[in-house]
């Protein structure tokens, strides 16, 4: 029998490898519910469904591997990253289903969460007040009006997987529907700032390189306080925390 890998673990969901098959378990299955709607419709490579159980969803392996990981250098070549942008491209360019996912939230709520949880990082001093401050100055540039697209809305590198410099699967669409484009773009380059050139040129149009930077504070003001209460660590080498720190 293979062995069991418990891929991420806490409250709200969890992840289990047995040999080429990982297992979802989530407590919201309206979370499996859009992965297993987006996964059909995306014109990109997606993790096979091989059953559903609620709450258990079973995919099949994807192959090649991650095309990175938040807080270590990304071995992947400059074509893979532009691979990745192409892909995202034809994912935006997809006729666009019929709900809102996470990255096509409303600007007035996420403009309250984002000042919520600016707040209770200085008041708890999690983060220092200037570092805060600024990056509430950068994220305002993502709060404008755009057309929707076809969204991943958790495109983290590690979600990409590449063989060589082929896009071989794009996994965990949770969080999909319409939404910002350029979000997906943040979130894929999140900590690989270096590589974002690469991805744009991938992706083959003109985006406005100051909504992306805004993104990236915006992304990591809001997660600091969730990751570090679901066992995560946001001030981790390359992770959220630096990444605040380095529109200082």
């Amino acid at each position: 029998m293979d062995e069991v890998e418990v891929v991420v673990a806490h409250s709200e969901r969890a992840t289990l490898r047995v040999g080429d098959m990982f297992l979802k378990v989530d407590a919201d299955q309206a979370r499996i519910d859009v992965e297993v709607e987006a996964m059909p419709l995306a014109p990109v490579p997606t993790p096979r469904i091989l059953w559903r159980k609620p709450p258990v969803l079973a995919i099949a392996a994807v192959p090649g591997t991650a095309l990175g990981r938040l807080g270590e250098p990304s071995t992947a070549s400059p074509a893979a990253w532009a691979a990745a942008g192409a892909a995202v491209r034809n994912l935006h360019k997809a006729p666009l289903p019929p709900w809102t996912g996470r990255a096509g939230r409303s600007l007035e709520g996420l403009a309250a969460d984002l000042d919520g949880e600016c707040e209770w990082l200085v008041t708890n001093g999690v983060l220092p007040a200037d570092l805060v401050a600024r990056n509430r100055q950068v994220a305002e540039a993502a709060f404008r009006p755009w057309t929707s697209a076809f969204t991943h809305g958790d495109l983290q590198v590690s979600h990409v997987f590449v063989d060589g410099d082929e896009v071989t699967g794009i996994i965990d669409w949770s969080e999909a529907g319409q939404g910002d484009a350029l979000y997906d773009l943040a979130i894929l380059t999140l900590g690989h700032e270096e590589r974002l050139g690469d991805v744009v040129a991938g992706y083959g149009t003109d985006v406005d390189l100051d909504v992306i930077r805004a993104w990236w504070s915006l992304r990591s003001l809001l997660t600091v306080r969730w990751l570090s209460e679901h066992g995560f660590d946001p001030s981790a080498p390359g992770c959220e925390v630096d990444v605040l720190r380095s529109r200082m």
